[in-house]
């Protein structure tokens, strides 16, 4: 018989790191032994454990998660030593040949930390803090990483180093509270000499985490066009009216159900579609305003927000002017997998987003049953900064 698929404890090390060291974290800013850094509890220690190279060496990983199995049956005997003398000697025994025979990893699990490792975007990737992102980028940033994101800005021959695209893996490998101290806080060589400046006492912490959530668009956008999104791309939140009824948020009404965005110009001569019943409905428009109806059972529902139609085309890798038509898929968990173009049928070319951790059966299906039927069978498994999200 075999063991467990490696992604099914992988992930679950990989999760309960996360919540150990979060939950340190926590317990230590409660009991006043750590300090705030930008507005969150400060990570005291200059390392971590590294979920990232754990990712890529499971015999590390393996000897990490049997480490933690010996330590916690470790406790287990002193417990029962405290509690039943009689088996006092052979609990403290047995307590110590466990911790004698563990697996220790070396140090390699460790990495280099910063105060803010283990913060967590208050953002919430909106279309409106991707929006201010936008703007703070072109500003601050462009210049040096281009206005594309790949690296190739006006300023890049005169820096020491040549700048990382985004348009890649790098905001995977980083845990966003990692590249928010980076932006902050500058960066430095072995040598100590600057490679990147600090922007702390330019941009504010609400700036600097919507360009995180701007570059993550920027990604997706440069990514579409070399056939794939590099990391999983969540629907941006906002807020959605359908005809008469208030605006509500994007989560509450979309309520765990697929998700269809279609983008929508009525300038432009496409219609509104049909409702899908597989799928809830998401209308995009230039204005944020829904466009009257003209048959029953067409969709009724839009993002209410006039931003929303220039940030879903950045993810879908689209200028504003080329967006309308445009479909993009989201699964029952919130992240976009699928990519539709105007005038075109459905294929397994426009599944965007694929899924490492498990391989699926062929299926006969086809079109947009094939595309559904990926979603479903293929759940998005998003490491960043080497933990499970």
């Amino acid at each position: 018989m075999s063991g467990p698929e490696a992604t099914v404890w992988l992930n679950a090390l990989l999760r309960f790191l996360q919540w150990a060291q979060h939950g340190v974290l926590v317990l230590l800013h409660t009991l006043g032994l750590t300090g705030e850094a930008h507005g969150q509890p400060a990570w005291p220690w200059d390392v971590r454990i590294a979920g990232e190279t754990l990712l890529i060496d499971l015999g590390q990983a393996r000897q990490l998660g049997v480490t933690f199995i010996a330590v916690a049956l470790a406790l287990l005997a002193v417990v029962i030593a405290v509690l039943v003398r009689r088996w006092r000697a052979v609990s403290l025994g047995v307590a110590a040949g466990f911790l004698v025979v563990a697996p220790w990893p070396s140090v390699v699990v460790l990495a280099p930390a910063m105060p803010t490792s283990f913060h967590v975007s208050p953002t919430a990737f909106s279309v409106v803090s991707i929006t201010h992102g936008t703007r703070v980028y072109n500003t601050a940033c462009a210049s040096c990483h281009g206005a594309d994101g790949r690296g190739e800005g006006p300023l890049t021959a005169t820096l020491t180093r040549w700048p990382p695209t985004v348009v890649g893996p790098l905001l995977g490998r980083r845990a966003d509270g990692e590249l928010f101290w980076h932006i902050a806080h500058g960066m430095q060589d072995v040598q100590g000499v600057t490679t990147m400046p600090a922007f702390a006492d330019r941009l504010s912490d609400t700036d600097i985490w919507a360009v995180l959530d701007y570059m993550k668009v920027l990604a997706a956008s440069g990514g579409v066009r070399a056939g794939g999104w590099p990391l999983p791309v969540a629907l941006p939140a906002l807020s959605v009216r359908c005809g008469d009824a208030p605006p509500q948020s994007l989560v509450a009404w979309r309520n765990g159900q697929r998700v269809r965005v279609v983008a929508v110009d009525a300038a432009s001569g496409n219609g509104i579609p049909l409702e899908d019943p597989r799928f809830q409905t998401l209308l995009i428009t230039p204005d944020g305003t829904l466009p009257p109806p003209t048959r029953a059972f067409q969709a009724r529902c839009v993002a209410a927000s006039a931003d929303a139609w220039d940030v879903f085309a950045a993810i879908a890798g689209a200028g504003p002017q080329a967006f309308s038509g445009t479909q993009l898929l989201a699964d029952r968990n919130g992240w976009l997998r699928a990519r539709g173009e105007p005038g075109t049928t459905w294929s397994d070319a426009d599944f965007l987003c694929t899924s490492a951790a498990r391989e699926t059966t062929p299926t006969h299906a086809s079109g947009l049953d094939s595309l559904i039927a990926r979603m479903d069978a293929e759940p998005v498994r998003y490491v960043k900064g080497g933990f499970i999200h």
